[in-house]
């Protein structure tokens, strides 16, 4: 009888994906190894989308060499992105969408090697825009203390969340540093806006 590959799971296994609504945590984030493609402008915008096309392709395509050559299996993790601008009110009190810019990530697990995202490329090479695949890399994020929180709710309302989450780390006498970070917890194509979760992150320093 063939064994079944026990699949991991980096959403149930990391404690940085742990978060409550209306609760703002100080935590510690490792340094996570990224694949990471660049956008600009608002998350409905076609760059945005793109890019999340993108590693989407290279991530499916590393979990299927993964299972296949290596016997290792893994869920895929869920879309994270950085997103900033010039203006920092931008993302709280004038909700400026065209002037943001951002990066669509996801998480790698620890064996995934470099050889293995230049094969993934390769085999993603007939199903990419060609400007998107050649902006795709390897990132690793060293974003260490950092406040957190789950949003509830459709990403254009998430103004006065965010803005309760910097408070909360002035509170803690840290100041921003960074890129905003987000972590899709629901599928947003089948989700309906009022019930998306996400994780909602602000790098910080003393």
């Amino acid at each position: 009888m063939k064994t079944e590959v026990k699949k991991l799971d980096l959403k149930k296994t990391l404690s940085s994906y742990a978060a409550a609504s209306g609760r703002y945590d100080i935590i510690d984030i490792p340094p996570l190894r990224y694949l990471a493609v660049d956008a600009e402008g608002a998350p409905e915008d076609a760059s945005f989308g793109e890019a999340v096309g993108t590693v989407f392709a290279l991530a499916y395509a590393l979990k299927f060499a993964s299972k296949r050559v290596l016997g290792r299996d893994y869920v895929v993790p869920p879309l994270e992105a950085l997103w900033w601008a010039d203006d920092p009110a931008s993302f709280t009190s004038a909700r400026a969408r065209g002037k943001w810019r951002s990066t669509a990530l996801i998480l790698l697990p620890e064996w995934i090697t470099d050889a293995m995202v230049a094969d993934a490329r390769a085999t993603c090479a007939s199903k990419v825009a060609p400007e998107a695949l050649a902006r795709a890399r390897i990132e690793t994020l060293v974003e260490g203390t950092c406040g957190q929180t789950l949003y509830l709710g459709p990403f254009a309302n998430e103004g006065p969340t965010i803005a309760a989450l910097h408070r909360a780390i002035a509170d803690a006498g840290l100041r921003l540093a960074g890129k905003h970070h987000e972590i899709y917890l629901s599928d947003m194509r089948r989700t309906a806006p009022e019930k998306l979760r996400t994780i909602v992150r602000q790098p910080a320093v003393r």
